[in-house]
């Protein structure tokens, strides 16, 4: 009988990140599932599930890995590349933001992480001890700089940085890999939006294929890899 393909699920698809790690993945052999506001499930193939979510709605992540794993079984990799980041109408004043769109940003970019944080961990503990276990977060450099026009992303990114870290001390000993990916430049200044789509889904992929916990937070350079920088 032929292995089963393992499967990677992927939450909050673009056409830079999200495209690259998804066509990485698949390059691997994984079955790779899509999952976002805009995906056509009747597009779906054999080897690449697309799934709608309004990751606004952290509940919704919920049926996302009941539906997945009914139908493909435990994703062995999860990752979580939504965000969101409504500025204040003055970027001198962040405080200005309406609490509705403070709420659904911290939603999309802490609340449902942790809510698929939470599912993935429940998945590994089902999976057999060969498979990957890993968890990986798109951040970047708001964990550790404060922009003031950019709060709500910094919010966002800083709360989810400590639960990241937190399950990489407190599972790492059971075999599964949390962490929190940011891309920089050679300098250790942020990528900003210059971000390396194809960068990251090589990274990512080396990411799964580690045997251990690692750095939680995986500063990364393109064709270089993880790289520590002292502020991070």
């Amino acid at each position: 009988m032929a292995a089963k393909s393992p499967v990677m699920l992927l939450l909050g698809f673009g056409p830079n990140v999200g495209h690259h790690v998804s066509e990485a993945f698949a390059a691997k052999g994984y079955i790779v599932a899509r999952a976002s506001r805009k995906m056509k499930e009747e597009e779906s193939t054999a080897t690449q599930i697309n799934i709608p979510i309004d990751l606004s709605d952290p509940e919704s992540v919920i049926g996302v890995f009941s539906k997945l794993k009914d139908t493909h079984g435990f994703p062995s990799v999860v990752v979580y590349n939504a965000g969101a980041g409504i500025p204040p109408n003055d970027e001198k004043d962040p405080l200005s933001i309406p609490l509705a769109n403070f709420t659904r940003d911290l939603n999309i970019n802490t609340t449902s992480a942790f809510v698929a944080a939470q599912q993935a961990a429940l998945g590994f503990a089902r999976l057999s001890p060969t498979a990957s276990k890993t968890f990986i977060f798109t951040g970047n450099i708001l964990n550790t700089t404060t922009i003031a026009s950019l709060l709500n992303s910094g919010v966002g990114k800083s709360a989810t940085a400590h639960i990241i870290q937190s399950a990489a001390i407190a599972y790492k000993d059971r075999g599964y890999k949390f962490y929190y990916a940011d891309e920089r430049n050679a300098d250790g200044s942020p990528a900003y939006h210059k971000i390396d789509g194809a960068a990251h889904g090589e990274f990512y992929t080396h990411l799964a294929e580690g045997n251990s916990q690692g750095p939680w937070q995986q500063t990364f350079v393109k064709g270089v890899g993880y790289k520590h920088f002292p502020s991070a």
